[in-house]
């Protein structure tokens, strides 16, 4: 792909949505944020206010979009994720098409949630989607929306559990005493989300010929209580406690999501691992756009 600056549409320019955009400025790129409150947008992404989950909620968009990211985020609920994904997408796309706008690439924003494996086997874009949970059949659906969409280049990249800047939940829970051990172990998944950001860049710009899609994770699939007992260690409290045997499975099941394939165009994490990425948390660094 081509650097040559042009425009970007950023559809639900929030923390992520943001943090791209504000990459994608300073290469030159002219970026258009599109969300429903969009005066928070800092002074680099051109602000558009629409609201993408109703009939008529999409505003006049530029004819000369070259590029698309749908990073919405925010839903609660099928319904919710229905609207805001798969039909948001939608409206977009024919949004796009009545301006005249033929994007030459559109990267979406999905989520490792489509994989529903539970027994801590290793998972990449091989491994047959088959989705646990409705939003999860939702954000499938949204993939295969823009698959069949008949555009130039597109691909669906799913992000395990983004943290980051102002993302403190599991560390407030480890220096409040409230997080547990699990057990059985389970893995986890995460992206800080500088890596989330600079890995939907480089595939919207920097890479040629893109696959369907990709895993964005980062190197260590880690067990759950590792990072537990690492935050506790890097916050001086004591180790968070085991949880009663059998409490309930994990949110996201138990997979070791690879990014083998990512890491195949070129794109290297700055926080490989959790210990990096909450360091830098831990120490201030960077902040989270509203």
């Amino acid at each position: 792909m081509s650097d040559t600056p042009g425009r970007v549409l950023i559809v639900g320019c929030g923390d992520l949505g943001t943090e791209v955009g504000l990459r994608l400025a300073a290469r030159g790129h002219d970026v258009v944020g599109l969300r429903r409150s969009p005066g928070v947008l800092p002074d680099a992404i051109t602000p558009l206010a629409g609201d993408i989950t109703t009939d008529g909620g999409v505003p006049s968009l530029p004819g000369d979009v070259e590029f698309v990211v749908h990073a919405v985020a925010g839903a609660r609920g099928a319904d919710a994720y229905a609207a805001l994904y798969r039909d948001g997408l939608r409206r977009v796309l024919d949004a796009l098409n009545s301006a005249g706008a033929r994007p030459r690439r559109v990267v979406f924003v999905s989520a490792t949630s489509v994989y529903d494996v539970t027994d801590g086997s290793s998972v990449d874009e091989d491994t047959p989607a088959d989705p646990a949970t409705d939003t999860g059949a939702v954000l499938l659906e949204t993939e295969h929306v823009l698959a069949d969409a008949g555009l130039p280049s597109t691909t669906s990249l799913r992000l395990a559990g983004v943290y980051g800047p102002g993302r403190t939940r599991v560390i407030d829970e480890v220096r409040d005493g409230s997080a547990r051990l699990p057990d059985p172990p389970v893995h986890t998944n995460r992206i800080h989300r500088d890596d989330a950001a600079s890995a939907v860049g480089r595939l919207l710009l920097d890479v040629d010929e893109l696959a369907p899609v990709y895993l964005g994770v980062d190197d260590d699939p880690a067990d759950k209580g590792e990072v537990l007992r690492f935050l506790a260690d890097e916050l001086g409290v004591p180790h968070p406690p085991p949880a009663e045997p059998g409490a309930g499975r994990s949110r996201g099941g138990d997979k070791a999501c690879r990014n083998d394939r990512l890491r195949a165009t070129g794109w290297t994490p700055t926080y490989p691992t959790y210990r990096e990425g909450y360091r830098a948390i831990l120490a201030g660094d960077g902040i989270r756009y509203p």
